[in-house]
């Protein structure tokens, strides 16, 4: 009975994990959706209301390993109740704000709680449950943000649409207190870096290196591309404007089943599956550049792109696990920031590529960067692991804990 309850505690508890990265999506992406009646309200150009997610990006990469660092000693269900209080905090002081400054100092409030979310999330979640199970868990917890984008960012653009911009953060912050009250009441009490996830199982400090430099690579193809992905389908494909959300959300559904089906995968062999997952998305984006003009293939090839990105981060969720060279939170903050950069120069770099070639050359830049991303990845399969490393279900050796980590089903 008492084990029985302890895995439903666990369960419950990445549920929750998995609503914090829902939320912190949702929240980092509903300006982009509610860009018009946000500028209106507050009396400012569209272009200074996409400052709020460019702000909000940078703070995460700038934010996420010196804070990550500051904290490195706070219990985990006491740091990630902190953290998801500040989140509804925050995000009700953007529902009540009436300038352009105290909306943007509430958002730079979320974000530095999102850059340690992200941060200790990862090892958190994965400590609930036995090894062999951690790109399962990661995958869950990455699923959130999946689904956020595909149902959340749409959702709250609906509800701001017809009900104000405030009222799509002010269910934002609701949502958070249900979360908050989640983890707060089944995230176990353990100190950080106590137990098998705390530290890397077979720490490599050459292969964390190289996972960085993929994860920069790979999100900033993934973005070059996926930022103009509306413009590509109308001028490329030939698709009507109004298709495009129905895309997106083929898209989004493709990218939360691809991150589950990764779970089991990465457990087994976490390299082949970033090694799989990149060259996928590469094969999707090349395969835009020279058949996008074909609107159902393009369709397939959005889909398939969106998949292979989802399932990577969760690739990269796995292996940050195993081969971090000293505490694992650290170096899931140095992870998050790697993304980030991937993300801003991704963006940038696409949108150099429209302005002088067009928009289907930004599928092929994006192809272009996941093909270093994969020439590099493959290169490091190929060679043998270090010593230890055969097993993703072998831990380092780690001090005893007053109860068993759970079994997913």
């Amino acid at each position: 009975m008492g084990q029985a309850l302890a895995h439903r505690r666990a369960v419950g508890a990445l549920i929750g994990l998995a609503g914090g990265t829902f939320l912190y999506t949702a929240a980092e992406a509903l300006p982009i959706g509610l860009l018009l009646p946000m500028g209106v309200d507050l009396a400012v150009p569209p272009s200074q209301v996409g400052m709020l997610v460019t702000v909000y990006g940078a703070v995460v990469m700038v934010a996420s390993v010196p804070l990550t660092a500051l904290v490195r000693r706070v219990p985990r269900r006491r740091l990630l109740s902190a953290l998801l209080a500040g989140f509804v905090v925050s995000n009700a002081i953007t529902v009540f704000t009436s300038t352009f400054t105290m909306l943007m100092a509430a958002r730079i409030a979320t974000a530095a709680t999102h850059a340690l979310f992200w941060a200790v999330v990862v090892p958190t979640a994965a400590e609930l449950f036995r090894p062999g199970l951690q790109g399962r868990v990661v995958a869950v917890v990455f699923a959130g943000g999946n689904v956020a984008l595909v149902l959340g960012v749409p959702a709250g653009t609906w509800l701001g649409e017809r009900a104000g911009w405030r009222a799509s953060f002010l269910a934002v912050a609701g949502l958070g207190v249900l979360v908050f009250a989640v983890v707060a009441w089944l995230l176990p009490s353990t100190g950080p870096a106590q137990g098998h996830a705390g530290r890397g199982r077979t720490p490599d400090s050459r292969r964390f290196w190289l996972l960085v430099v993929v994860a920069v690579l790979s999100t900033g193809g993934a973005i070059a591309a996926y930022t103009y992905i509306a413009l590509f389908v109308t001028e490329v494909s030939g698709l009507p404007a109004a298709s495009i959300a129905t895309i997106l959300l083929a898209r989004g559904v493709a990218s939360v089943l691809g991150i589950l089906a990764a779970g089991p995968i990465v457990d087994r062999s976490p390299w082949s599956a970033l090694v799989a997952t990149v060259a996928l998305q590469c094969v999707a984006l090349l395969g835009l550049y020279a058949f996008g003009h074909h609107p159902a293939v393009a369709v397939v090839l959005i889909a398939i792109a969106g998949l292979g990105f989802a399932a990577f981060t969760a690739a990269l969720g796995g292996l940050v696990l195993q081969v971090a060279p000293g505490r694992s939170d650290l170096a899931a903050a140095t992870l998050s920031a790697a993304v980030n950069v991937g993300i801003t120069g991704g963006a940038f770099v696409g949108g150099l590529m429209l302005e002088s070639h067009g928009v289907a050359s930004t599928m092929m830049i994006g192809a272009l960067l996941g093909a270093v991303a994969l020439a590099l990845a493959l290169g490091e399969r190929l060679i043998p692991p270090p010593r230890g490393e055969g097993s993703a279900a072998t831990p380092a050796p780690v001090a005893r804990r007053a109860s068993r980590p759970a079994s997913l089903p």
